[in-house]
């Protein structure tokens, strides 16, 4: 793996969240799904948001790849809902990195070069685009519906083979695809799509678009178990598309505890220096 701050960064944070190089997807053909009305599927989503662990752990077989690299390592993720997250990175059995987030910082320790790196979880824009809080990561490793909101108001997209709700209008969706000359002088919002299981009781997939970065997220919910009534992600695939790169994630969910307390875990050495 990398020895530079910025891939270690990008590797740690995909690892939270992210999933697919390796694999190529089924491709079903899809069959028409009877209509439902918007509010139903707004019901599904409000339904799945409440549903969170106290505390998460799992381990995690990851497949990173982008422009530059292509490597795969284990990651341990202990979480405690609403304030932390620790991951600890192992290649080969051996720890690389050891990473805790908070809802307003994120810090990396660097095993193999024997350093460390502190900086606010607003930085993470930079390699992606799209400004991550917390709480958006959790709901990531959860298979949560990401930055949704009970009491804004969502619109579907009629699609005969999806249940498609946006956080936009269909109309607003292509107007923001329009080139425009001043671009840079406006402030666009994130658009973001919830694809439902064909039974409408589920989350599929997402996509997450930021029109004035030209950033693009897509996260697919392969599969999923149930864990002590909790129906968390099993196999996840990510494609993170930014101007500057292209980035699939393949990650796979080895073992999974649900509210069974695990302590979070990061010192820093004395003999460590800032990473360079």
């Amino acid at each position: 793996m990398s020895q530079n701050i910025r891939c270690s960064i990008i590797g740690t944070f995909l690892t939270l969240f992210l999933v697919s190089c390796s694999k190529k997807l089924v491709i079903i053909n899809p069959e028409k799904l009877d209509r439902k009305k918007t509010p139903e599927l707004v019901h599904t989503l409000d339904s799945l948001f409440l549903l969170r662990p106290t505390f998460f752990y799992s381990k995690i077989s990851t497949q990173f790849q982008d422009t530059t690299q292509n490597v795969s390592f284990k990651t341990s993720i202990r979480m405690v809902k609403d304030s932390a997250t620790n991951a600890l990175i192992t290649y080969a059995a051996i720890p690389i990195f050891n990473t805790m987030l908070t809802k307003d910082s994120l810090t990396i320790l660097n095993k193999r070069s024997k350093c460390y790196s502190k900086s606010k979880l607003s930085a993470l824009k930079d390699n992606f685009g799209y400004d991550f809080e917390y709480k958006n990561i959790e709901e990531i490793i959860l298979g949560l519906p990401i930055a949704y909101d009970t009491n804004q108001k969502y619109f579907q997209i009629h699609d005969p083979f999806n249940y498609i709700l946006s956080s936009h209008r269909k109309k607003e969706i292509k107007r923001n695809d329009r080139p425009r000359p001043n671009r840079r002088n406006e402030t666009n919002d994130i658009i973001i799509k919830y694809f439902l299981t064909p039974d409408a009781k589920g989350l599929r997939k997402m996509e997450i678009e930021s029109p004035d970065d030209s950033t693009k997220i897509f996260v697919d919910y392969i599969s999923r178990e149930m864990v002590d009534n909790f129906n968390i992600p099993k196999e996840v695939t990510v494609n993170v598309k930014t101007p500057r790169n292209n980035i699939l994630v393949n990650l796979t969910y080895e073992k999974i505890e649900i509210n069974q307390p695990q302590p979070l875990f990061l010192v820093i050495p004395e003999n460590y220096e800032i990473c360079e």
